[in-house]
């Protein structure tokens, strides 16, 4: 199931995560770096691990999904480096993503064959930036349901500062539809 045929951010949640951000400790830039010392100490689990696979899992079918809005020659020129854009974010953290995985101990999770996309339902640059949105909108979701289920508390800040720019994304996805960026004042 892709983000887009989501209809409940609980169902958001089971794909999750997605992003990077700026601001993480000191701990958690060592363990998404690859320092092996640190990761040990800073108590990573099996269910760390799971949890950021499931997140590469969902980074690369961002990555899938931007390519098929960039691929559909429905968007515009500057809408289109928008989506490179993002696109570019998720393939540099399922990069790093990755990386964290097997430095934990795990093996990363592989982009699928074929993601079911609603393709036949893309016909404008509105209907890609919808589509855009609805993945960007379920890794918020997503992130919100995953970052109190780390076990390592410095994954937990970075998931939680991955989640920040998600929202950008989403918000500004939303503007570009002309729908008001910041919909509500809390997330679900």
């Amino acid at each position: 199931m892709s983000f887009f045929q989501m209809s409940s951010p609980l169902a958001a949640r089971r794909l999750f995560l997605g992003r990077t951000g700026l601001t993480l400790s000191g701990a958690a830039v060592a363990l998404l770096a690859g320092n092996d010392a640190l990761a040990a100490k800073a108590g990573a689990g099996a269910q760390d691990v799971q949890i950021l696979n499931t997140a590469l899992g969902a980074e690369l079918e961002a990555i899938a999904a931007y390519q098929l809005g960039a691929d559909s020659k429905l968007l515009q020129a500057g809408v289109l480096d928008l989506a490179l854009s993002f696109q570019g974010h998720h393939k540099e953290h399922a990069d790093l993503l990755a990386k964290t995985v097997t430095k934990l101990g795990g093996k990363p999770a592989q982009a699928k064959a074929n993601y079911n996309f609603p393709v036949g339902q893309l016909k404008s640059q509105v209907d890609v930036l919808k589509f855009a949105a609805s993945l960007e909108q379920g890794a918020v979701s997503a992130y919100l349901g995953a970052v109190p289920l780390f076990g390592n508390r410095d994954l937990a800040k970075a998931a939680a500062s991955i989640l920040g720019d998600e929202a950008m994304h989403w918000a500004i996805l939303r503007q570009a539809l002309g729908e008001p960026p910041v919909p509500t004042a809390f997330m679900s």
